[in-house]
């Protein structure tokens, strides 16, 4: 007995010894936490997945941080994660259930299989050369549906009977393709022109963007029958078909085509000068924004008539509107014409009796849902979301489909300001509203028998997310996750159980289960966090919100030292659209552990989450829509004044950094607001948006042809005369995203402008993310060098 008690008495001793010992964080260098994250914090678990008996989970992990991560399984017990070696057997891949969940269909190696889920005996439907893909079960479960060799057959499973249903022929001939209006477009030739003459630069171009059709192998054969008929099926010459599906009766083929842009936007290049061989070599990247954009249509095969045609658009309500913003150009005549729209889902209901198509607008403005009426191809209305900014918000044109009754649909939409859940009824075109309140929601799914929805929200708080269920008319949400912070939850095929990647502001994610019932205890499955990371107390952020100048409360995270040293640092996260100050895990967690280093040096830091930051609904989201370096900079400059009059941080002393959007903002800031910034660190930032990317940036300022404008006064480089401070500006020279050029032309415009108080440091191996932590710590060495030099003196 005396041996035990000396051995716990050991052990407590040994344990507060342990806490004791904790590095301070005055402790940190950048070197340190510049490290391979695998061996500094570890290589949290991802991509949590049940296995289709619901006994098990699979998860990505590397608990040892050497490697790469690996499968591993684990029961529901939670105890003792194992490595797996071959995924084959239970293991969750692409596949669909029939009505009653007794059977599933799948594909494997290009075959089609089934499988009954209770005694996961498993039968194979076919064996051929030809690849088949995206089984289905029709209406009449007895009937699989797939696609091989770009066409839809269908199999009886019970007579093994298989029939073609569509004769579909690639062809490069457009005029071929009936019903399909088309109108040419100069917009690249003149979006090149308003480049070559704002900028006086000539961009290189390596290609054009290749449009042509995927073409099939040949010499494939197929070893299946094929019904009689199938020989005398007319041809259907397109190209680029996708999505084929069999209505549930049987009588017609939905499919989309892609039409390739007429004028295709010209391809750019990014230079790569650290290679192999010793030369320099081009890496072809992206297009600039503007220019034709290719686009899907809906397509419908009738069967019986053997015959086909494309969805004609015209008819959706509001098709000819012209945006709000013509408004700012009142020397321009606007033509009021059919807007090219964008073919999105198309869902029929189990009886047959719907089906309901959705569109959206090229220009971002619109989302439409429909009705279709397959026999003549009438469009009738059941809902358009029309946003003068641009369509988004959580689910918003995903996810869409019917309820059990089949002649309701649900969808999501921001039509109340936040991104909610929504019902319509086909039959007597009643709408109802199931959620709602200052919170969004994040992929809603119906429970197994129809009854239940269940979803992610952040309704306690914008920065906390649980898991909800909700009955199926609506009513109060019941919380079912009970720890605050983020509760990302894969719901087991049974619905019994969960599988959660928990995480908190100072704690990275792990696999928890816990059972789906209201404040059940959870059980911890991984432990991921490598000694460097464990030897330290990470500070856990104060979440707070300040007034902007426009009355808005903003979120913010502070991080308050205990020793003041009267300087502060703004840290701007990246993407426009993403959360940072919430109670979860930021995945900026490098600059997480610089915030607490500049901390512990005596730095307070505040991390904002500035106008165009997601999970605060609509008008937040939107905030910056034709001005970039609008709200989001004022909200940034409105945090720095905060700092000086709630946190004794004096004027003159405030840095500022962040990457790639952040580098945006703290360019504009150092140009626009060098009374309040005085050092800043621009990382991989954009500098002139009529150089990035179409699909992010056109939702945002349109096209520089059509609103200038908004380019013109959303641009860092216009503005670069109002430098005064002190500028680093870092950038990969390989970064196909945020191209190397951005910097270089800004750089010459601050040549030509006589600054000399700025740097300039390029890393000629990164790309957008860098990759190495030699880059990764030059970088931040830098950084912190720039404020201690600078801010950090008194």
């Amino acid at each position: 007995m005396k041996k035990f008690l000396l051995t716990i008495s050991f052990l407590i001793v040994a344990g507060f010894l342990g806490f004791a010992q904790q590095k301070p964080l005055t402790q940190l260098t950048v070197e340190e936490i510049m490290q391979e994250p695998d061996q500094f914090v570890g290589i949290m678990p991802s991509r949590p997945q049940w296995s289709r008996d619901s006994k098990s989970i699979f998860f990505m992990w590397n608990p040892s941080g050497e490697g790469f991560p690996s499968y591993h399984k684990v029961g529901l017990d939670g105890n003792n994660p194992e490595v797996i070696e071959d995924t084959s057997e239970g293991f969750p891949s692409n596949y669909q259930y029939n009505k009653d969940r007794s059977k599933i269909v799948f594909e494997r190696s290009g075959d089609i299989f089934t499988m009954d889920v209770k005694t996961m005996t498993e039968k194979k439907i076919t064996s051929t050369v030809a690849r088949e893909t995206n089984p289905t079960f029709h209406s009449d479960e007895s009937v699989i549906t797939f696609i091989t060799d770009n066409n839809l057959f269908s199999i009886d499973t019970k007579t093994g009977f298989i029939k073609q249903l569509t004769n579909i022929k690639i062809t490069d001939n457009e005029a071929d393709r009936p019903s399909r209006t088309s109108s040419a477009r100069d917009g690249n030739r003149a979006q090149d022109k308003w480049i070559s003459d704002d900028q006086q630069v000539t961009s290189e171009i390596i290609r054009e963007q290749n449009n042509r059709p995927r073409r099939f192998p040949t010499g494939a054969q197929r070893f299946f029958q094929q019904d009689q008929n199938s020989a005398r099926m007319s041809t259907i010459e397109l190209d680029n078909v996708s999505g084929l599906q069999l209505s549930p009766d049987g009588k017609y083929v939905s499919f989309t085509v892609r039409v390739a842009a007429e004028n295709p936007a010209k391809n750019t290049i990014v230079p790569n000068y650290v290679t192999n061989s010793g030369y320099t070599t081009d890496i072809p990247a992206r297009s600039k924004v503007g220019g034709d954009q290719s686009y899907r249509e809906f397509g419908i095969y009738n069967i019986e008539a053997d015959s086909f045609y494309i969805l004609d658009t015209k008819q959706l309500p509001g098709i000819t509107d012209l945006p709000d913003y013509v408004k700012d150009y009142p020397d321009r005549s606007f033509k009021k014409e059919p807007r090219k729209v964008n073919a999105g889902s198309m869902i029929w209901s189990n009886d047959g009796q719907y089906t309901i198509v959705q569109f959206s607008s090229l220009d971002n403005k619109d989302l439409w849902i429909m009705r279709l009426l397959p026999s003549s191809g009438d469009l009738i209305p059941v809902d358009r979301q029309r946003d003068e900014a641009w369509i988004g918000g959580p689910g918003v044109g995903r996810g869409m489909s019917f309820l059990p009754d089949n002649k309701t649909i649900y969808y999501q939409s921001e039509k109340s300001g936040y991104s909610h859940l929504y019902t319509h009824d086909l039959s007597n075109g009643v709408v109802k509203q199931l959620t709602s309140g200052n919170y969004e929601v994040y992929n809603p799914q119906l429970s197994n028998d129809g009854k239940t929805w269940y979803f992610t929200a952040n309704m306690k708080h914008p920065g906390i997310r649980h898991f909800y269920s909700m009955p199926l008319k609506g009513g109060t949400p019941t919380q079912i996750t009970s720890e605050d912070g983020h509760n990302d939850v894969t719901l087991s095929p049974d619905e019994k159980n969960l599988a959660i990647l928990y995480s908190y502001t100072n704690r990275p994610p792990e696999l928890f289960i816990q059972a789906n019932k209201p404040g059940a205890a959870k059980k911890q499955v991984t432990e991921s966090l490598q000694a460097g990371f464990k030897q330290y107390d990470w500070y856990q952020p104060e979440v707070i919100k300040f007034k902007a100048e426009d009355g808005e409360m903003v979120h913010a995270r502070v991080y308050k030292p205990e020793n003041p040293n009267g300087a502060g640092v703004i840290f701007v996260h990246g993407a426009g659209y993403l959360q940072n100050a919430h109670y979860g895990w930021s995945t900026y967690l490098r600059e997480y552990m610089f915030n607490n280093m500049l901390m512990a040096k005596g730095y307070t830091v505040l991390d904002i989450d500035y106008r165009a930051s997601s999970g605060y609904g609509r008008d937040w989201r939107t905030g910056i829509y034709r001005h970039m370096g609008g709200k989001d900079l004022s909200d940034n400059i409105d945090g720095a004044k905060l700092l000086i009059s709630d946190y004794g941080v004096e004027p003159g002393r405030i840095g500022m950094y962040g990457g790639s959007y952040g580098g945006f903002i703290t360019l504009f800031a150092m140009f626009n607001n060098p009374d309040v910034i005085a050092s800043g660190a621009a990382l991989r930032s954009v500098t002139d948006w009529a150089h990035y990317n179409h699909g992010y940036t056109s939702n945002i300022l349109n096209t520089p042809t059509e609103d200038p404008i908004a380019y013109k006064r959303s641009s860092p480089i216009y503005f670069a005369e109002g430098l005064q401070g002190n500028l680093l500006i870092a950038h990969g020279m390989v970064d196909t995203n945020v191209h190397f050029q951005d910097v270089v032309r800004l750089a010459q415009r601050l040549i030509e402008l006589g600054k000399d108080n700025w740097e300039m440091a390029l890393y000629p191996v990164e790309n957008h993310g860098f990759t190495t932590p030699s880059s990764w710590t030059d970088e931040y060495k830098r950084i912190f060098k720039l404020y201690e030099t600078t801010i950090g003196k008194k």
